[in-house]
């Protein structure tokens, strides 16, 4: 198990390095540069590649031997064991058209999984961490999920993927869960939605396609806040997020589709 006092320091940097990037990138230029990535609709802006490079350099600054994971190209394999997982902006689109939501996500990870988490909605006003045994926290606050909650009364979240093929499935996962739910509310952020999970903002959170960087910081939150979260991106499974009774439904309903 790895040191307290570690955590401790690599929590404090994540926390750091986020509120940074998220307050550069808190005015937004007039005029963006767009680069496709996957797809026309999947792309990057020159916010979203600075914010990375300040990230980097921050961090790097700090602890120039650890690795980096990041969502807009950077990788670099480190010597101390620890690698920083990070998302410049999860949640470009609603960046982009200037819709909150937004985030930062940084997360610092070791060969035994995810260690601290950062999420930094500046948009919202809002801020999220946690550390691995520690717990997860809101705007400084401790926060529990919810649990039990019935089906019938969740508030879901989900995101949709860019590859228009995935689309199909994810819409009839949609479909068929939407008349037997609470409602459904699309904030276009996983990290965010994650994160809702958490503090009890919203009931569960599914979706197909996600990517590490996505799941990293706002995962290690969920689970820190109780509940379960399920679900490999990089073997292309879908992730579910929930209070450990609503997982088990979530989990069950959706293998049937």
């Amino acid at each position: 198990m790895e040191n307290i006092s570690d955590l401790s320091e690599l929590l404090g940097l994540a926390e750091r390095v986020a509120r940074e990037a998220g307050d550069f990138l808190a005015t937004r230029p007039d005029v963006f540069d767009l680069s496709e990535k996957t797809s026309a609709v999947d792309f990057a802006t020159q916010m979203d590649i600075s914010a990375e490079k300040l990230i980097v350099q921050a961090l790097l600054a700090a602890r120039p031997d650890d690795g980096i994971i990041g969502e807009e190209g950077s990788e670099r394999i480190g010597t101390s064991g620890i690698t920083w997982v990070i998302d410049p902006i999860d949640g470009t689109v609603n960046y982009f058209y200037g819709i909150p939501g937004w985030n930062v996500s940084i997360a610092a990870k070791g060969q035994s999984g995810v260690l601290v988490g950062a999420v930094y909605s500046p948009a919202t006003n809002s801020f999220w961490s946690a550390a691995r045994g520690k717990g997860a926290h809101f705007n400084g606050k401790k926060i529990l999920c919810n649990d039990p909650v019935d089906l019938s009364m969740a508030l879901l979240a989900t995101g949709f993927a860019y590859d228009r093929g995935d689309r199909i499935k994810q819409a009839q996962l949609f479909s068929s869960l939407l008349p037997r739910i609470r409602d459904f509310r699309r904030n276009g952020a996983a990290a965010v939605d994650l994160c809702y999970v958490a503090m009890g903002a919203l009931d569960g959170y599914f979706e197909i396609g996600l990517k590490e960087w996505d799941l990293a910081a706002g995962g290690l939150i969920a689970k820190e806040a109780g509940a379960r979260v399920s679900g490999n991106p990089d073997l292309g499974e879908i992730v579910i997020a929930a209070g450990p009774a609503l997982h088990a439904i979530l989990e069950r309903e959706i293998r049937a589709i």
